[in-house]
């Protein structure tokens, strides 16, 4: 990606997340990226190929940060994989709490908004299908439908989870310990599958 489109895409990310969606404005953004306004129409044609770029970039940098692993440590068991990569949704960083943020603002105006409900649909599968793959590596016997349904159900808490421990209604540590006891739930679960 070319530096200045990244520069955009993090400064969309950051006006959403302090924002939300309907708090963006190109006119903002360009102020915050430090571009103008047409540079930004031409990378991305309209506020909606804003939102779905910046979609992507959320995605991407949410991916980095939970499968970045250090290439010289020693690989994880597939049931410490599975932990570690949920649980480096919540961390106390800044940007976690922005990439959650905004993620979170997207999400609640997909409500409104079904160009960005069909994309935001994409990336939760890939997301859901990401954790049914590591579910089925710690349970290799699990059908396939137990799976993503375990995979849906951990996803989902941890969006919950997290939003809640962003809005201060949840201490990090007491989330992170939910996640671990919803994952040992989840394994019993399709053990008996």
């Amino acid at each position: 990606m070319a530096p200045r489109t990244t520069q955009i895409l993090e400064a969309a990310a950051r006006l959403i997340a302090r924002r939300g969606v309907r708090g963006l404005r190109v006119e903002e953004l360009a102020a915050e990226a430090g571009v103008s306004t047409g540079l930004i129409y031409y990378h991305f044609k309209d506020r909606t190929g804003i939102l779905r770029h910046t979609l992507e970039f959320i995605n991407d940098r949410a991916e980095r940060y939970t499968t970045g692993r250090d290439p010289d440590a020693e690989p994880l068991a597939p049931r410490e994989e599975l932990e570690e990569i949920l649980l480096l949704e919540l961390q106390d960083t800044a940007e976690v709490r922005e990439n959650s943020s905004a993620w979170g603002e997207l999400r609640a105006s997909a409500v409104f908004d079904e160009v960005l409900r069909e994309d935001l649909a994409r990336a939760t599968l890939v997301w859901v299908q990401d954790v049914a793959a590591l579910l089925g590596q710690v349970r290799p016997m699990a059908p396939a439908p137990a799976l993503a349904a375990a995979g849906e159900r951990l996803t989902a808490l941890l969006e919950g989870l997290s939003m809640r421990w962003l809005s201060g209604g949840l201490q990090i540590d007491h989330a992170r310990d939910l996640v671990r006891g919803a994952i040992d739930a989840e394994l019993a679960l399709l053990r008996e599958k």
